[in-house]
Formats: C-alpha cells, structure tokens, sequence
C-alpha cells in the first residue's frame, strides 16, 4: 500500500498484509483507491479536495484520508475503535510527518456523538462490508453536526447502497467487488 498521489506520492504505509479479519481491516487496493481519487478530481464536484477538512469513518490504515491529505486536503480526523487499526495509523501518520494535520479518535463510528467543531466537507465511510454500519454511522454523523452543508460523502461497501434519508445519490460505480457511493445533503446537489 502506497500513497497515490499528490506532495507524499508514492510514500509506502505501514504493510497490512491482505488484511486482519479479527480487527475487520480490510485494506482498500491501490487501484480502488485511485479510481475514487480520479472520480472526486475529475467527476464535476469541483476542487473537493483543496483545503478540505476530511472525516474518515472506520479509517483502519487512515489510506483514504492520508491520500486526501497528500492531495490538498488543510485536516483529516480519523475515526477508528479497533486498537491495531489505530497503531497501524499513526505510523502512517508519523511516516508522513501529519501529526499537525490530522487527529485520531478511538470511537465508534456509528455513536459519533456531538461534533464540537466545525462540520467536514468529505467524509470517507469504508465500514466493514455486509453489517449495515454504514447507515447506521451516516445517520450518526447527521445527528451529531458532523457534516458541512456542502458535504461530500464516499461510501465504500460490497454492494450498491441506496442513499439514507438525509441524503442525495450522486453517482455509484462498481470496481471488482466494491461498490463505491457517492453522496451529500439533500437539497446541495
């Protein structure tokens, strides 16, 4: 696993292997992860990722939001309950010197909470496939103020997921075995 793009292109992340069933980690494939980076560059969403202020929900790795932090992106805060999960993170954090950028929370990514803070324009959602968290953290971050008015939500799941009440299906694509949606506020789109 690398980084893809952008000022940390082709920086290597800490090795997971094909992953750790236990922890649910399941690494997204360099190649998943480029075609989402090519859709939010190149699919008419505007500059998306420039000074973005990203929420990666089940960030296991964190390689979704560091390649979002790579490409522009001003802060990513990570959202993990998984303990290996969050040591394999912060290597990749401290690999890219993004201790200033980033923060890590040991929560669970479906009982966010309140957000204290300002709301985030792309939100990464790669929970563990076939479960329903998804909706279920979705629903979380709404009821929390999580989201910015303009958000952009990626969903990567093992299925076509229809867009939860709340929110306006943007576009859907199919690489492999994943399914990746695209989402925002009703109303924004």
């Amino acid at each position: 696993m690398r980084v893809i793009g952008g000022r940390f292109r082709g920086t290597r992340l800490a090795e997971l292997g094909s992953g750790d069933a236990q922890a649910h980690l399941r690494p997204t494939s360099d190649r998943v992860r480029e075609s989402i980076f090519n859709l939010l560059v190149n699919g008419g969403y505007g500059d998306v990722l420039q000074d973005a202020r990203v929420l990666d929900l089940f960030a296991g790795t964190g390689a979704l939001g560091l390649e979002a932090l790579s490409r522009g992106a001003a802060h990513v805060t990570f959202v993990d309950d998984g303990a290996v999960a969050r040591g394999l993170l912060r290597q990749n954090i401290e690999k890219l010197r993004a201790m200033g950028c980033t923060k890590v929370f040991r929560r669970d990514a479906t009982q966010l909470g309140q957000n204290r803070g300002h709301g985030f324009s792309l939100v990464f959602l790669d929970p563990p496939y076939g479960q329903g968290l998804g909706e279920k953290a979705l629903t979380s971050a709404l009821a929390g103020g999580w989201l910015a008015a303009d958000a952009l939500i990626v969903w990567e799941e093992n299925a076509p997921q229809p867009a939860p009440a709340g929110l306006h299906l943007l576009d859907q694509r199919r690489y492999g075995e994943t399914y990746v949606t695209i989402l925002t506020l009703q109303g924004t789109a």
